[in-house]
Order: C-alpha cells, then sequence, then structure tokens
C-alpha cells in the first residue's frame, strides 16, 4: 500500500485498493480520533504519523499530538514492525518536554493561594522524556537499525539542557554542528549554554548567526541577542533588539517581559523626572502584564508582576505570583526572588511563621542575598531570637564573599549596641566596640572617593541611612564616656539632618550644649542650651514640660559656671516653683548658700531635701560633702557609715568619703599612748580597706585609686613616717622612698582619668618627698594654674616649701625669691593665717643669711641690701609672732622668738657685709673699666694704623692712575704718528701688480712663509704682550713699549683692514717690513728708551 503527499499543505491516505482520502493540515480537526481511524486503517508510514502528531503540536493541540504518536507505538507493534518506532519515541520524548515548560518544578504543599497539588512536577516529565529516548534507541539497536542522528541528538540535548546537565547538552549539540553546521536548533542551544557560563561574546555572535540564518526563527534569536548585549552593558543595543523582536513576534511573551522590567529599571534612575519616572513605570507594568497574560506558567513574569502588586497593596494576588513564582522558578536566583517576595507578603499580612520560612528558605538557597538575610534578621528580631539575628547579619558581612551593605551594616551594628541579658558586662564592652566599628564602616564608606571617581552620586538608600538622624544619635550613645569629641561630632551631625528637615530636636540642642558645658565652653554652651528651651517650650506637652525642666535646670549650671549667681538663682526658684520635689534645684541651692558662708540655711535645706527623699543616693553623697567641707567630721562620719549600713553598702562615693574620714581620723590623732597609737593605726587600715573595695565594685574608680595612693606615699600602713618606727631612720627613709615611686606610678594612671588639679598636687607631695624638688615645682604649678587654682592656699604654701627647699640644697637666691613671692601671695589671699606670716619672716630671715654666707662675687649690693631689709622686717614679725596671746596659734612662739633673737645676732654682721660688698663691688668696677679704657686704647691705635695704611694705598692708587693715564695717551699719540707715516709711504711707493696668495695646503709656499715668519715670532708675541699691558688698566706698573712692536701692531691693522675687502698680495715679508720701517719713529722709539 502506498502512501504520497501532495505538495500543498495536505497529507493524502490511502484506504482499501481505490479510496484515497485527503486530510488539510490547515483545517486540522482538534479530536484526532477520526485520524487515527484512518492512519491505523491505512496502515501509514512513521512519518505520515509524524508528520500529523507534529501538525497537531504546532497548533497548539499537544494532547492530541501525544495521542497520535502513543496509537503509533501501539499500531506499529500489533503489526509487528517496532524497527521503524524510534522517531515517535524522540516524538514523545519533545513532547514530555514541551509538558515539563508548563509543569510546576517544586509543589508547594502549604500554598495559601496558588494550589497546585494536582499537577505533575517537571521532574516526572523529564523522567519519562529520557524513558522514551531511551526506549527508541534500545529499539533500534534490536532491530539493527541506526538510530537517527540529528534527531536523536538534538532531543537528548534538549532533555539534557532542560535538566542541566550542561557538559552532556554541549557535547550533543557539537555532535549535531559537526554534520551540520546551520543547524538552528543546535545552534540555540549552543548559544543558551554559552550564556550561562558567561561567555556573552560567543553566546552573541551565535545568536546573530541563528537570525542571520532564519530572520523568522522561533524561539526568536533576538532574545539572546538582548540578553548578551545587556550582559555586555550595552543595554541600548540590548533594547533595541527586543524591540524588534517584539515588532516581529508581536504575540511571544520573553521580549514584552524584558521591555518591561527594563523599564521599570529606568524609572528608579536618580536622574529622571518624576513624569518620566510614572511613565516609564506604567508602560513596563504594562508590558510586564501583557507577558504574564500570554505565559502565566512564567516564573519571570510572575515574578516581576508580584513586585508590582505587592507595591499596590494587594497582597493576596502578590501571595499567589509569589507562590507561582517559587513553583515554576527553573533558576536559583527566580527561585530565592520568589521566597523573598512571598516572605515579604507575609511579613506585611503579619505571618511572621510564614515569613520566617520564606526568609529562611531564601538564605538556605543563597547564604549572601541581602535582603534574604536582613529580612530573616528582622523575623529573628521580631521573635526576640537577638543572637541569632546577628549571626545572620555577620555571615552576610563577613568573609568568604563578604556583601556591602549598608543597611545590614546599620542594623547589625544597631543590634551589637543594645543590650542583652545573659551577656556579662566585658562581652558587652566588645560587642560596644565592634558596633563602633561598624558604624565608622558606614560613615566612611559614605565619605570614600569610590564613588566620586566613577562620577556617579550616592544610592537613595544609602543617602537615607546617612542622613537618619537617629543613626547619628545611637552612634554618640556608643561613644558616650569614651570619646566625647567623637560623641560630639555624631550629635553635630544629627543636629545638621534634624535642622534640615526644618524640625530642630531640642534633645540634640540639650545633648550638644552639655557637651560644651563639659568642656568649659559656657558661652556656647549657655546659647544652645537657650536654643533648646525655646523649642522645649514650644511643644506644650508632657513630654516638652519634663524637657523643658531638664533644659532651664543645665541652664542654671552654667549660669553659675559663669559667675551669673542672680540669673542662676531665679532660674532654680522657677524650677522649684514648678516642681517642689526637684531636689537637684535644692542642692544646688544650698552649694550656692554655702558659697555665701551661709551654711545654716544651706543646711536646713539639704534637711528638707533628706525628708522628702532619704533614699536618694546623690542627695546623701552631696550632704557628706556639705558635713565635711564645713568641718564637720564627726557628724559626716555618722552620715556616711548610715549611708553604707541602712541604704547601699555598696555606693561607691560613700566608701571613698569613709575612707577619706578615717585616713584624716587617723592622720590627724595626737594621742601618743599605746593604745592611741594602735587605734590610729586601726583607722589607716580601715581607710585602706574603704577604698580596695571600691577599687573592687569599680577598678576604674580613680579616686578610690588616688586615695589608696595616698595612704601608700604617707606610708600610713607602715611605719607612719618614723613615728612608729623600731628600726634605724635610715630604713625608713628607703621606705618612704620606694613607697613614694609606687604612689607615683598609681598617680600617673590617675591622672589620665581625672581631669583635677588635686591629683598633680599629690604627685608633687611624691616628688618633694623623693627631694625631686624641680618635678615637685613643675607639678605644684600645673595644679596652680592649668586648673585656674589660683587662690588656692595649700598649693602655693606647697610651691613656697618646694623652693625653699630648692633654695637651700642648692644654695640658689633665686629660687629664695621664688618661695618668698609664692608665700607673700599665699598672705594676700588668706591675710589672717598666722603660720603664712611666720613662713614669709622664715623665708626673709633664711635669704639673708643665704646671701651672708656666700662669697661677694657670688651676690649684688642690690640684693645685699633688700635682703638686710627683709631681714628687719622679719626681725619685726618674728617679735609679734612671739608675743601673740591668742589661745592657740599654728607655731611655736619659742621658736618665733628663737629666730628673732638670732635675726638680731645676724644683722649685726649686716653693715659689716655691705661695707665688703661695697669695696668689693668698687675694686672690681675700677677693673673693669681699666680694662675697657685698655681695649679702648687698642681699639683706637689699631684704627689709626688702618686710617694710615688705607691713606698710603689710596695714594699709591692715585699715582699709578695718573701713570696709566699718561702711557695711554701718549700711545694713542704714537699710534697716530705712525699711521700717518705709513699712509706717506704707501702713496709714494709705485703700485705694483701683487699675486694672489697661495691657498693653505700647497707645500712649495707653506714652508718658506713658515721660515720667515719665524724671524718675526718672537718679538710679535712679546709685542702683543706689551700692547696688552700698556692697554689695560688693571697693570700697577707701566712699561714702555719698543718702537718696533708698536709699528708692527700698526702694520697688523692695516693688513686686517686690507684683508676685509680683497685677498693679500704676495710680498716677501721681509721686504714688507723693511718698507714700514722709518728713521723718525726709531729715533723716538730710542729716544724713549734712553
Amino acid at each position: 500500500m502506498d502512501d504520497t503527499s501532495s505538495t500543498g499543505r495536505t497529507v493524502d491516505i490511502e484506504v482499501g485498493s481505490q479510496e484515497v482520502i485527503t486530510i488539510d493540515l490547515d483545517i486540522l480537526d482538534p479530536n484526532p480520533e477520526d485520524v487515527l481511524e484512518l492512519l491505523k486503517d491505512g496502515q501509514c508510514k512513521i512519518w505520515v504519523w509524524t508528520k500529523l502528531a507534529g501538525e497537531y503540536w504546532r497548533r497548539g493541540y499537544l494532547e492530541a499530538a501525544e495521542k497520535i504518536a502513543r496509537t503509533a507505538i501501539e499500531s506499529f507493534q500489533a503489526n509487528g514492525n517496532p524497527s521503524h518506532l524510534p522517531p515517535i519515541y524522540s516524538m514523545l520524548a519533545n513532547i514530555q518536554i514541551a509538558y515539563a515548560r508548563k509543569a510546576p518544578k517544586v509543589i508547594l504543599p502549604d500554598a495559601r493561594q496558588d494550589l497546585m497539588k494536582d499537577e505533575k512536577p517537571k521532574e516526572e516529565y523529564y523522567r519519562e522524556a529520557a524513558q522514551l529516548l531511551n526506549t527508541g534507541e534500545r529499539v533500534g539497536a534490536e532491530s539493527g537499525e541506526t538510530v537517527g542522528g540529528t534527531l536523536s541528538f538534538l532531543t537528548r540535548g534538549i532533555q539534557q539542557l532542560a535538566t542541566r546537565s550542561m557538559d552532556d547538552a554541549l557535547r550533543s549539540f557539537d555532535g549535531v554542528l559537526i554534520e551540520k553546521p546551520t543547524n538552528l536548533v543546535a545552534l540555540l542551544g549552543k548559544a543558551r549554554i554559552l550564556f550561562a557560563r558567561r561567555n556573552f561574546r560567543d553566546a552573541l555572535r551565535i545568536f546573530q548567526d541563528v537570525l542571520r540564518y532564519n530572520p523568522r526563527c522561533l524561539p526568536d534569536p533576538r532574545i539572546g541577542i538582548g540578553l548578551c548585549f545587556w550582559a555586555l552593558d550595552q543595554k541600548s543595543k540590548a533594547v533595541a533588539a527586543w524591540q524588534r523582536s517584539v515588532e516581529v513576534n508581536p504575540s511571544e511573551w520573553p521580549a514584552q517581559l524584558l521591555l518591561g522590567l527594563e523599564a521599570i529599571n529606568s524609572s528608579k534612575h536618580d536622574g529622571t523626572s518624576e513624569a518620566d519616572r510614572a511613565s516609564l513605570f506604567l508602560q513596563g507594568t504594562r508590558l510586564i502584564n501583557m507577558a504574564f497574560k500570554a505565559n502565566q506558567k512564567s516564573a519571570a513574569a510572575a515574578n516581576a508582576l508580584c513586585e508590582v502588586f505587592l507595591r499596590k497593596g494587594e497582597l493576596n494576588r502578590a501571595l499567589k505570583l509569589a507562590e507561582r513564582t517559587i513553583q515554576f522558578a527553573d533558576t536559583l536566583t527566580i527561585l530565592t526572588e520568589g521566597y523573598l517576595r512571598a516572605g515579604r507578603v507575609s511579613h506585611a499580612e503579619g505571618s511572621l511563621t510564614y515569613a520566617t520560612k520564606y526568609y529562611t528558605a531564601a538564605v538556605d538557597g543563597q547564604p549572601k542575598h541581602v535582603i534574604g538575610a536582613i529580612g530573616l534578621a528582622q523575623m529573628q528580631m521580631q521573635n526576640d531570637e537577638i543572637a541569632a539575628a546577628i549571626h545572620t547579619l555577620d555571615t552576610l558581612l563577613q568573609a568568604p564573599s563578604p556583601q556591602r551593605s549598608t543597611e545590614a551594616t546599620v542594623m547589625l551594628a544597631s543590634l551589637r549596641a543594645h543590650p542583652r541579658p545573659g551577656v556579662s558586662s566585658s562581652d558587652v564592652a566588645q560587642e560596644r566596640a565592634k558596633a563602633r566599628d561598624l558604624f565608622d564602616r558606614v560613615i566612611k564608606g559614605s565619605e570614600s572617593d569610590e564613588l566620586r571617581i566613577n562620577g556617579q552620586s550616592m544610592p537613595k538608600n544609602s543617602r537615607l541611612i546617612i542622613d537618619d538622624m537617629e543613626m547619628h544619635v545611637e552612634i554618640a550613645r556608643l561613644w558616650q564616656g569614651e570619646n566625647l569629641e567623637r560623641m560630639g561630632k555624631s550629635l553635630k551631625e544629627a543636629l545638621r539632618i534634624s535642622v534640615g528637615t526644618s524640625r530642630s530636636d531640642s534633645r540634640l540642642l540639650n545633648n550638644l550644649a552639655a557637651l560644651q558645658h563639659l568642656e568649659q565652653h559656657y558661652p556656647e554652651a549657655r546659647s544652645l542650651y537657650e536654643q533648646a528651651l525655646i523649642i522645649a517650650s514650644s511643644l506644650g506637652t508632657d513630654q516638652g514640660e519634663a524637657m523643658s525642666t531638664t533644659i532651664l535646670y543645665n541652664l542654671a549650671r552654667v549660669y553659675e559656671e559663669q559667675g551669673e549667681e542672680t540669673l542662676a538663682r531665679d532660674a532654680y526658684e522657677k524650677l522649684i516653683s514648678r516642681h517642689p520635689e526637684y531636689v537637684d534645684a535644692k542642692i544646688r541651692q544650698a552649694q550656692m548658700l554655702g558659697n555665701l558662708n551661709r551654711h545654716n540655711d544651706a543646711h536646713d535645706l539639704l534637711k528638707q531635701c533628706l525628708a522628702s527623699q532619704n533614699n536618694n543616693l546623690n542627695l546623701r553623697a552631696f550632704y557628706t560633702y556639705f558635713l565635711i567641707q564645713t568641718n564637720l567630721p564627726r557628724p559626716a562620719k555618722e552620715f556616711v557609715f548610715a549611708t553604707l549600713k541602712d541604704h547601699d553598702k555598696h555606693d561607691i562615693f560613700s566608701l571613698c568619703a569613709a575612707g577619706w574620714i578615717m585616713y584624716n581620723q587617723a592622720r590627724e590623732s595626737r594621742d601618743t599612748s599605746p593604745k592611741g597609737i594602735e587605734e590610729r593605726r586601726r583607722g589607716f587600715q580601715r581607710s585602706a580597706e574603704f577604698y580596695e573595695k571600691a577599687l573592687h565594685l569599680d577598678p576604674l574608680c580613680a579616686f578610690a585609686a588616688q586615695g589608696l595612693a595616698i595612704v601608700t606615699a604617707e606610708d600610713a600602713l607602715g611605719l607612719l613616717g618614723g613615728a612608729l618606727s623600731t628600726v634605724p631612720v635610715v630604713d625608713d627613709v628607703q621606705r618612704r622612698l620606694k613607697n613614694a615611686r609606687e604612689a607615683l606610678d598609681v598617680f600617673a594612671k590617675v591622672r589620665e582619668s581625672i581631669d583635677d588639679g588635686s591629683v598633680y598636687f599629690n604627685m608633687g607631695h611624691c616628688y618633694y618627698a623623693r627631694d625631686e624638688f624641680d618635678r615637685a615645682i613643675e607639678s605644684y604649678e600645673t595644679a596652680w594654674t592649668r586648673y585656674n587654682d589660683s587662690h588656692n592656699v595649700p598649693v602655693l604654701l606647697c610651691l613656697c616649701r618646694a623652693w625653699y627647699a630648692k633654695a637651700t640644697k642648692d644654695q640658689q637666691f633665686t629660687a629664695m625669691k621664688q618661695a618668698l613671692r609664692y608665700a607673700q601671695m599665699a598672705y594676700h589671699v588668706q591675710p589672717n593665717d598666722k603660720a603664712i606670716v611666720y613662713n614669709i619672716a622664715m623665708v626673709q630671715q633664711k635669704s639673708a643669711e643665704m646671701l651672708f654666707a656666700i662669697s661677694p662675687a657670688k651676690r649684688t649690693l642690690k640684693d645685699l641690701q633688700r635682703v638686710i631689709d627683709q631681714a628687719a622686717q622679719a626681725q619685726k614679725l618674728f617679735a609679734s609672732l612671739a608675743l601673740d596671746k591668742s589661745p592657740m596659734v599654728p607655731y611655736s612662739r619659742d621658736l618665733a622668738d628663737q629666730r628673732r633673737k638670732y635675726g638680731d645676732s645676724m644683722l649685726r654682721k649686716g653693715d659689716e657685709h655691705l661695707a665688703a660688698q661695697r669695696l668689693f663691688e668698687s675694686e672690681a668696677q675700677a677693673k673693669v673699666d681699666a680694662a675697657r679704657r685698655k681695649r679702648q686704647e687698642e681699639k683706637e691705635r689699631q684704627e689709626e694704623i688702618e686710617r694710615l695704611r688705607m691713606e698710603a694705598l689710596r695714594k699709591e692708587a692715585e699715582k699709578l692712575a695718573e701713570e696709566r693715564k699718561l702711557a695711554r695717551e701718549q700711545a694713542m699719540q704714537w699710534t697716530q704718528e705712525v699711521k700717518a707715516d705709513s699712509d706717506e709711504e704707501r702713496e709714494r711707493k709705485p703700485k705694483k701688480p701683487r699675486k694672489a696668495k697661495q691657498e693653505v695646503g700647497s707645500g712649495d709656499e707653506v714652508e718658506p712663509k713658515k721660515k720667515r715668519r719665524g724671524k718675526l715670532k718672537k718679538p710679535t708675541s712679546d709685542g702683543d704682550g706689551e700692547d696688552q699691558a700698556m692697554f689695560s688698566e688693571d697693570e700697577e706698573v707701566e712699561r714702555p713699549a719698543k718702537k718696533r712692536r708698536v709699528k708692527k701692531a700698526v702694520v697688523r691693522d692695516d693688513d686686517e683692514e686690507e684683508a676685509a675687502t680683497r685677498a693679500p698680495p704676495q710680498v716677501h715679508p721681509q721686504k714688507k717690513q723693511k718698507e714700514f720701517k722709518s728713521k723718525e719713529m726709531l729715533s723716538d722709539t730710542d729716544d724713549e728708551m734712553s
């Protein structure tokens, strides 16, 4: 039975021996039952079955095509002709692959919108396709017929490409291309593989070849061409390729999807106007919607459209599209995007469980995906899993492949800065340090030159983060207590952002003012406080009232620091009138009253505060300080011990105050009995115990460390400077030196923490104890000048003592004058202190004693007279001090009287020292005057000798100049005469024809010339030298020129003039020389020489 095919779009099938039925391929019935009956009855060849099945497939009737192929297998197997079936098996495999393209890759069991439980996954279709291909190959092998190479290789390659077996697929396509280099299917498959391997240029070339071979090819190679151009950063060419694809194939969806995505991305550019952005976004949305309608099984189209609905707030449709993306995604990137959008939709709905599940799936697929990690961290934070959130963000930002994300970095820094329960203090400090580093990385990244080098602006999201006021406030909070400069910088940046948004925050102004306040920049702090107070007062809410109260208190403190006590008092009274329970304002009022020596009023005010807030530790600390400052040590001791016993035994301030009280009580004890000494030792030990306990509670407590160092320096736990000593004094001195050195080490560390003059004051004591008076003076002066403590009498007296000790040790009168100056300054501050008066008298008397003891050469009459006058004044002071009838004086009257008597005996020698000093200075002055006169005489003698020498030189120079002038005039006269004679002789001489000179190089004539000129060579050189000497003004002695030499110079001048206009004639040199000689010239020359 023969089957014939028409030349048109028809297939003829012969049924029986007479009947032929023609099937028109353009009007196929969707139901293939009639066609199947014809094919079985006619027992058609295999190509007819494949032809019809392929035509049904091309028209979209995939199930009908599959039914025809499977019926063909049954028919041929029933007829016993299975060897013809390999093409049918290949077609069935391709049909399964076509089914797989529209099948979900994964099926979500808990999908809420896009339910796919009844669908077969792609893997089943791919597995069935592979089985069909293997069956076809086996059938062909069993029948001994070779399997169709091209069809089999192409089908196998398509199946391998679909299952991501890239290497095997490439080998299959290469096998086809070896035989048929222009096979479009193989070329498209190879180009896709090269594109997946990021070999964009080779992929582009192959796609262009396909387009050249068949411009109407489907799938359209222009899609691949555009993708390659986009990957090569030639985006305009990519868009052009996709636009052409839409023009050629308007019903195909891939180009529409790509153009839609490109339009939406273009709408995000910063340089685009709002109208253009809206237009591009609408255009992109329309194209994506068209693409999704054309192929609702496209994961890429569903993913893009999901973002659109997510932005619109249509969460149900967005969730359905996100689930569609997850179930139909072919690549890991699209799958991750689907999980992310599903997580975002669930997050927006408040379904944290689903959101956590989707974000986790996204991060599991791509651990370095920024949005996935941030989303998962947010869910972990919602579930109070802060450590897990930190780990998630750490994994994202750390190696390997660390991601640069400003959002994730800021988020991680904030998490680390937030204290968490169960974390030790050391770990908290480390976390804060890491948070500071992360924030620094963000700030430096925003200031880097990378963006400026590329000529780009900072991305909008990064700019929003950098301009986040809360972030800078958090940075300032991290630097609080660590670095006030960095804290202030962050607060200023936050204030700048706040002002830029036209909503200045009074809290920022208050904090900045507080920093300026701490830096003692009071005018700046006052201005900022006042601005903050105005803004806070305008709020009018409870929060505004609370802020106004705090800011007004701070402003009052600035008034107080600036000495404007009236303004400060008014501010405190205003605060108390509005908030009578405001204890801090009352404390400052008490302090101001205490400064005015109104201690009773201050005491009453503090008692009122204690009555209302007895448990306020700050109030109790200030009351302890007040009792100590008002010289009430016993009540202070009782109060501080009550604080430790009844309120807080771990209060650092109370422990330090107790240590100080016990130390001073023991130090001032004068009981020398054994019991008193033991109590004194016990007091020192308890003082040290209090300081040690404070340091144990707070190792960084500088005040406790300083107190313990003071105890160590004074050897309070040892021998008390010999007071309790039972060992030799030498050992006691060595012990004190060692203790002072140890205390200095502690003070050096305390100095880094406490910005107070007391540290330098204590260091000066230690240096003084070690007899390092220069360093002691340096420390005391730092405490006196650096901290504006110019009225601190103890510091002034210590400076006086240090200079006095230095003067005594080095016998320096200048140091003694410094000691007197500081003592007098202390006296001006406290003129009623008799101990200072005694010290002044002592220094004045010691000054006179020092100058009396040194030789006249080391003192001056002026200084001696001054110290004698001061010693006389000291005598009056000692006399008045010795006669003082006060019941208690801070000195010994007997010592004052002894000093007065000693001064009387010393001053009796004053006149003798003055006379000796006057004699010494007069003799010294006489010697100086004599030496000065001698030097002056010698100077005048030397000046006279120099004047005479210069006069002689001047006369000699004038004489020499005159001689040179005469010689120059005579030489000019000789020259004129010689020239005149030569002209006359030349006129008288008959003219003869001259022969031209031989050129240099004719050997016959050069030799005689040399010989004749040799006779004149010596006089010529001599003559030249004489002429040079005659006309040189630098020569000191002139020599008379010889006549012959002058004549020769004239002749040479003539010859040079003639040579300039014509060639010289050949004249015998000897004759020429004789020709120019004259008797007159010779006689003149002879006369001159004689």
